[in-house]
């Protein structure tokens, strides 16, 4: 950041008194620049046995599947965002149970939240950001395919807790190792 979105003038980056982290501030608006991490919200969706899964057509991990979901707007809930990613991502009608899956991605700053909701209807098809959607079973998923490690965990969790019917919201933090961000 170089300028300050509230007055123009050029920013520092320092800590501010009775603040413990650098950050960028207006020295002459005296306006902090908070930096927070970004929020992803999208669905499981569930169809009888089978789960929806979006081939992406866009980076990064173009070509791999995924679970619909994307960064969360302003003024909306996350349950709202989610529910929205899904039409646009796999042009699906969902009905929310709950949160399932939070995750914590602090080497980019992300935090990831995903719905479990039932498909309303086995209708569906690849929206602008999709090469393809589909349903698959738990023995069709191409999982070696998958776009993102948080993907891949909300899938393993589901399908482990879908033999007993219990479904409990599960938290992880996710930290990889700067050295393989590459």
């Amino acid at each position: 950041m170089k300028y300050c979105s509230a007055c123009g003038h050029e920013v520092v980056f320092r800590t501010p008194p009775g603040d413990s982290r650098p950050r960028f501030l207006c020295e002459r608006c005296t306006t902090v620049h908070y930096q927070n991490p970004r929020v992803v919200t999208g669905c499981l969706v569930s169809y009888e046995d089978r789960v929806l899964l979006c081939r992406r057509d866009i980076e990064p991990r173009r070509g791999y599947w995924t679970l619909p979901a994307g960064f969360l707007e302003n003024g909306e809930t996350a349950e709202a965002g989610a529910i929205r990613e899904t039409w646009e991502e796999a042009r699906a009608r969902v009905e929310v149970d709950e949160l399932y899956t939070l995750f914590s991605l602090p080497h980019i700053s992300q935090i990831y939240m995903f719905f479990r909701a039932r498909l309303l209807a086995p209708e569906f098809g690849a929206g602008e950001e999709s090469q393809a959607v589909e349903l698959f079973r738990e023995d069709e998923i191409p999982w070696d395919q998958l776009a993102f490690p948080v993907v891949r965990e909300t899938l393993e969790h589901y399908f482990s807790d879908r033999q007993n019917a219990t479904f409990r919201t599960r938290t992880a933090s996710l930290i990889v190792d700067p050295a393989r961000r590459r």
